[in-house]
């Protein structure tokens, strides 16, 4: 047996030590129709992946919709929970999906690969408004929660919705007075902001990309963005963070992978999107489609999501959309 055993040793000496990780045929699910935010994510990112040679082969895309993420959850936790090839494009909808139960899962399902970058959420009133700050607004609500009716384009309960509560519950809004508070769904947040500038809504929380130019030209009037730190491109609108608001509400775009890919394969996979983010090829692609460049990847991301994951499902319970 100890002959057995020497042999063993000898051969792996002489053959060196196991070669790492390297991905093969590659794949990204989009779990959406092609056009969207996460078709988007997995289209750009696979297309720079292989023009910078960091995967041996073009990505294979497919489209997987259903539950706003759900059923491409349901089918890499049920068959390919192992896959070493594949990623998989997510946000923060998608989290909040995961939280609110609408997931066959739980954020331990997946492992939790990287975000490459963000929209960011903005408040806004409208120019005329009597709200000059951030302050100003949520001190009404708790005054009287219902004295502004809030727009944006997530369902009640769905995400721009929850920045909102966010913001409002670290302000010392109470629980029951966030069950009060009036939201107003519209399909986007450009639908949400021009009914803002008729009068028939009083402020609209939603991604600063998608809106930027109403404030630009003046139309409304911002009253924070919920990042780190300032937007490049609206240098002048202060954070939530500034005003005594310690809340951020990005809108980041992500991955995850099976939740039974070894440490080898994850590791790796974190190191390529990693390379991709520090690329000027990513930050040309992100600054023309109006992301913040924003990183979070393996133990520093699963962290964050599960963060993410256990504040969405406070908030919901806390105004009934989860029991």
């Amino acid at each position: 047996m100890r002959r057995m055993i020497q042999g063993a040793v000898l051969a792996t000496l002489i053959a060196g030590p196991a070669a790492a990780f390297e991905p093969g045929s590659t794949e990204c699910i989009a779990p959406a129709n092609p056009g969207g935010g996460w078709d988007f994510t997995c289209r750009q990112v696979g297309r720079l992946l292989s023009d910078l040679s960091l995967v041996p082969s073009p990505m294979q895309i497919v489209n997987m919709p259903g539950g706003q993420g759900a059923v491409a959850y349901a089918n890499v936790a049920s068959k390919r929970s192992d896959d070493a090839n594949l990623v998989v494009a997510t946000s923060i909808v998608g989290v909040t999906g995961v939280a609110q139960g609408r997931f066959p899962g739980d954020v331990d399902t997946m492992r939790w690969l990287a975000t490459l970058g963000s929209d960011v959420a903005v408040v806004m009133v409208a120019k005329d408004s009597p709200y000059n700050s951030l302050t100003d607004l949520l001190n009404a609500f708790k005054d009287d929660p219902k004295v502004v009716a809030t727009a944006g384009s997530s369902y009640i309960g769905g995400w721009d919705h929850l920045r909102l509560l966010m913001l409002a519950q670290e302000s010392g809004v109470t629980a029951e007075q966030l069950r009060e508070m009036t939201w107003v769904e519209f399909d986007g947040g450009s639908d949400a902001v021009t009914q803002l500038m008729g009068g028939h809504v009083g402020a609209v929380v939603t991604d600063l990309g998608e809106i930027g130019g109403f404030i630009k030209s003046g139309d409304v009037k911002a009253l924070a963005v919920m990042s780190e730190e300032r937007v490049p491109a609206f240098p002048e609108l202060a954070t939530a963070r500034e005003q005594g608001i310690d809340v951020v509400g990005y809108n980041w775009r992500g991955f995850y992978m099976g939740g039974d890919v070894d440490d080898e394969a994850y590791d790796a996979w974190v190191d390529i999107m990693h390379k991709l983010y520090d690329s000027p090829e990513w930050k040309q692609v992100a600054e023309q489609s109006g992301l913040i460049p924003l990183w979070k990847g393996g133990d520093e991301f699963e962290t964050f999501v599960r963060s993410e994951s256990d504040r969405i499902y406070e908030l919901s319970k806390a105004i009934g959309v989860v029991q």
